[in-house]
């Protein structure tokens, strides 16, 4: 089956912050969060069940820009952090939102994890909030960072976050649990936390997104100078002298090396490959075992935003939106996208895949 591309109908109204898909395999919903104050749920089957351009299902409106946007144990849960310093829960349902916890700054990243039923929030203020979602009113754990969390990723295990001054910090995620329990029921508490592994990016400039591999086995990172690099977990020298950096996210003008910042990563569920989303407006699939890329598509309008891989790995999100490498404040009508490719089988497949 060859790759088919749509246009996504009802796209927000200024930039895009994140996309994620539902946790649900089966499911063809994603929600996408904006610059515009709304975070919108999206679903790309009609009636019929047929995939195509989809549609807008539900806007939920925020009071601030909204720059992260996740789902929680299910479709009907979805969670938000953004410039109103706040971490959100809606419920899709009823549409009422209900407030976690509030930051001291900013909150750039959320992400949820099912294994331990935990939503985590990364804020400006240089701190994380580890809060309980199993349905008790617990107070969410505070863990002070050594810098600001541009980026957060997580495996069923262990969290990753990537911050400024190069810094990633690695967390047990049982650990995390274990602190919320505590928590419960007490004023919140600045709690010292030993990471897992403290590490410095390969990286030589600004960290811009972290994504973990499906297998539980390491983290890609990218950088604002056109760059990822590939890591994994495992502490041995061995494993260490696996790490590597690659070049990506260039274009020669005028004989002039133009470089972009790499925006996005997301790795394929089943495969374990994984997609690249620069300020190029270049989408690329890469083989992080082989060290090859498989694929480049054709160049989308403007910047990718926002890039994620369905929960069944059929689907890439591509989400578009004129970013500051164009140095415009204002966002133009109709610049705004999101295109949805249906893979073809082997699409994603490794060089090595059998």
């Amino acid at each position: 089956m060859a790759s088919n591309q749509f246009t996504v109908a009802s796209p927000p109204s200024d930039a895009i912050s994140a996309l994620k898909f539902s946790p649900d395999p089966n499911s063809t919903r994603f929600v996408v969060s904006s610059w515009d104050k709304n975070v919108y749920l999206y679903e790309l089957r009609d009636e019929n069940g047929n995939v195509g351009e989809g549609k807008l299902l539900q806007t939920f409106e925020h009071r601030a820009p909204v720059l992260d946007v996740c789902f929680g144990a299910n479709e009907d849960e979805i969670y938000t952090a953004g410039l109103d310093w706040d971490v959100k829960k809606i419920n899709v349902a009823s549409s009422t939102q209900t407030v976690l916890s509030s930051h001291d700054a900013g909150v750039r990243s959320v992400v949820y994890s099912k294994e331990h039923s935990l939503v985590i929030s990364a804020s400006w203020d240089s701190t994380l909030h580890v809060h309980r979602s199993d349905g008790t009113d617990s107070i969410p754990a505070i863990i002070p960072l050594p810098s600001k969390p541009f980026s957060m990723s997580l495996t069923a295990t262990k969290l990753v976050v990537a911050m400024a001054s190069r810094a990633l910090n690695i967390y047990d995620l049982k650990a995390l649990a274990l602190l919320t329990a505590q928590a419960e029921g007490a004023v919140p508490n600045k709690v010292e936390v030993e990471p897992w592994q403290r590490r410095e990016s390969s990286l030589k400039f600004m960290t811009r997104s972290v994504a973990c591999m499906p297998d539980d086995a390491g983290y890609a990172s990218s950088s604002i100078e056109g760059r990822v690099a590939v890591e994994w977990f495992d502490p041995s020298a061995e494993s260490q002298a696996r790490k590597y950096a690659f070049k990506c996210h260039r274009q020669t003008t005028d004989d002039v090396d133009v470089v972009f910042p790499v925006n996005s990563l997301s790795f394929h569920p089943v495969h374990g490959t994984f997609a690249s989303g620069g300020g190029d407006g270049v989408v690329a699939l890469w083989d992080g075992i082989a060290k090859r890329r498989i694929r480049q598509y054709q160049k989308y309008p403007s910047s990718v935003a926002a890039v994620d891989f369905s929960s069944n790995g059929k689907y890439l999100a591509v989400a578009v939106s004129p970013g500051f490498e164009d140095g415009k404040d204002d966002v133009a009508e109709g610049t705004v996208a999101i295109y949805v490719r249906e893979l073809g089988e082997t699409e994603a497949k490794g060089k090595g895949a059998k």
